[in-house]
């Protein structure tokens, strides 16, 4: 890094607009990683002033205070103090707040004054504040904290230019000295003082808020609003992303087959065609489908509903042995467990935290999407029910609802077997709402498209690959007259493991691919589609009709269930056991998903086939 380039680190608390205005002045030019030793996430991009100034900012963990004791919290203290291993000391800090809740904000911005660094208070969302009739004597606020003060409004182009103004003329002064440590209560009266002076606010709340709140947070309407949100957004999932799903599948099918054509017959053609081409392409067609969901989550993020609808759940939570807090984390796990379990770090009582570690991993991921949408297509039919809803996404949304409702039995049981505990009412900030901005949805889905494309380049085409190989050596001895594949390494493999889950309804192939899907779920259509293009030794065409072919609806039916429950992939594991400090709870973990998922599918199996 060179000299001339300023860092800077952006803080606040959750909910300020910190990271809308940290997507503002980086754009795409971020790099996203964890801290050394920790699964907290580390988000850092660059901009240039108009000057030329070369500016790195770093986006903390958002933090209500230096005093908790949660990791996230404790990692933004220990940088903005130069205490982190590995980290460089910030030049400056920008400490964003709430400009229309600045009663909670501020309390923030004097612990990190405290510090004694160089620092500017970027005063965010001031349309929002003059909308409601706040007006903040931003000179006075500036003369009694004795730091630079600027208004931003995150969300809109040109509304960071002031603080861009400002860091591009270097480390501010003017910094105040470090006070002596400052009880709670003083701290809050210095509040109440600065709130006095600088600020004048006729309304207590949004008139707006209030109202579209007394609907959405109704006792009866707000729950009926939630779960209609709920099946809308899975049944969005199908309706979008099946066509474009569709699409690459045939680009792919066209593809192989041209490639097939240039390509002399031979374990070349068999690894392009049957291996990466068979594989990858029946998984990257999954990918718009998992963008919907991914879209979805972060509208109803950004848009300030999400703490709404866990204030709305803290009832239902408590009674199963969960708490509202965890509704976030286990709605992140939607999209995959392991930010879900990161995500409970917010929660202070370790039994409900270890109790949504336990449960996350059953909410369904993005990883059994393309797993469920094979088989939905391939085996329940395109037909609409009351003449309005997707037969196909029904069932979609009914294995979502069977993850929820077994991760509410598992929360009962858990507090069952626990000691009794006196239960907590829920405390928690509530945001304005806010329109969602297209530049924030396009960067988090950006972000989340690249991961999930790095998986499918590395972990899923290594596996691939390594699933075409023992699927097609060694060749047949001579006079063999059954499938090659049956005298491959994955023939053998495959129906050696069969004994165990032949009860379930699985053949040796589907058996074959809970191997890799252990790795990464994703894998168990990349297997499919190998291990039948290899066995077919032709061109898999569309692969639900050829797995339509190989087993019955029973066997579908188990194999979805089988997959809502099954044991999560070594990621999941490796996070709980990060996260947790404990093998045992890993080993727990995966236990009694084990004997969950199997036992589930050998009833749906037997139930399925006496029915159908």
């Amino acid at each position: 890094m060179s000299e001339a380039t300023l860092r800077i680190a952006l803080v606040g608390n959750p909910n300020c607009g910190k990271t809308a205005l940290f997507n503002q002045l980086t754009g795409a030019r971020q790099k996203v990683a964890n801290y050394a030793g920790v699964t907290v996430e580390r988000k850092e991009g660059r901009f240039t002033a108009p000057s030329g100034r070369k500016i790195r900012l770093l986006d903390l963990p958002g933090a209500y205070s230096f005093e908790s004791t949660s990791p996230d919290e404790r990692i933004t203290r220990d940088v903005l103090m130069g205490r982190y291993p590995g980290e460089s000391v910030p030049d400056m800090i920008v400490c964003v707040a709430d400009a229309t809740n600045l009663r909670l904000h501020l309390r923030f911005v004097l612990e990190v004054q405290r510090l004694g660094r160089p620092m500017v208070l970027a005063l965010n969302m001031m349309d929002a504040a003059r909308r409601r009739g706040i007006h903040i004597d931003v000179a006075e606020l500036e003369r009694r904290l004795g730091i630079p003060v600027v208004q931003t409004v995150a969300v809109r182009r040109g509304g960071a230019n002031a603080l861009v103004e400002l860091v591009d003329k270097g480390v501010p002064q003017h910094t105040a000295a470090p006070a002596p440590s400052t009880p709670s209560q003083d701290m809050h009266e210095e509040v109440r003082a600065l709130l006095r002076a600088a600020v004048t606010m006729p309304h207590a709340s949004d008139k707006l808020v209030d109202a579209i709140d007394r609907w959405t947070l109704h006792p009866v309407i707000g729950p009926i609003i939630l779960a209609a949100v709920m099946f809308l957004v899975f049944q969005a999932v199908y309706s979008l992303g099946k066509p474009l799903t569709d699409a690459i599948g045939n680009g792919f099918d066209t593809l192989n087959a041209t490639v097939g054509v240039w390509l002399p017959a031979g374990p070349l053609r068999g690894l392009i065609c049957d291996g990466v081409l068979s594989g990858l392409g029946t998984v990257l067609g999954f990918l718009p489908e998992i963008l919907v969901l991914f879209l979805f989550i972060l509208l109803l993020e950004e848009s300030g509903y999400l703490p709404r609808a866990a204030f709305l759940l803290d009832r239902l939570m408590v009674s199963v042995g969960l708490t509202g807090r965890s509704f976030i984390p286990l709605l992140s796990s939607f999209a995959c467990a392991i930010p879900g379990i990161i995500g409970t770090r917010s929660i202070t009582d370790p039994r409900d935290r270890w109790t949504t570690i336990l449960v996350a991993p059953l909410m369904t991921c993005s990883a059994r999407l393309p797993v469920y949408a094979l088989l939905i297509g391939a085996f329940v039919p395109t037909i609409k029910v009351w003449g309005l809803f997707n037969l196909q996404g029904l069932t979609l949304f009914a294995l979502y609802m069977l993850g929820i409702v077994g991760a509410m039995v598992v929360g009962w049981v858990c507090k069952r077997l626990g000691r009794d505990r006196s239960e907590h009412a829920l405390l928690m900030e509530l945001p304005a709402y806010r329109l969602p901005q297209a530049r924030d949805i396009a960067i988090g889905l950006w972000e989340r498209g690249t991961i999930f494309l790095r998986r499918l380049t590395g972990v899923i085409l290594a596996l691939t690959v390594v699933m075409w190989f023992i699927s097609t050596f060694p060749s047949p001895p001579a006079g063999a007259v059954g499938p090659a594949i049956d005298y491959s390494f994955a023939g053998m493999l495959g129906r050696t493991l069969q004994h165990v889950f032949e009860p379930l309804g699985f053949n040796w192939q589907i058996t074959l691919s809970l191997i890799p899907a252990f790795a990464a779920r994703e894998t168990a259509v990349a297997t499919l589609a190998t291990v039948y293009a290899v066995g077919n030794n032709a061109d898999v065409g569309t692969l639900g009709h050829v797995l339509a072919g190989h087993f019955s609806l029973a066997s579908a039916l188990s194999l979805m269930v089988w997959f809502a429950f099954a044991p999560q992939c070594m990621s999941t594991l490796a996070v709980i056991r990060r996260e947790t400090g404990s093998w045992r709870k890993v080993v727990l973990s995966f236990s009694y998903m084990f004997i969950v998922a199997y036992v589930l599918a050998f009833a749906t199996y037997r139930l399925a086939g006496a029915l159908l």
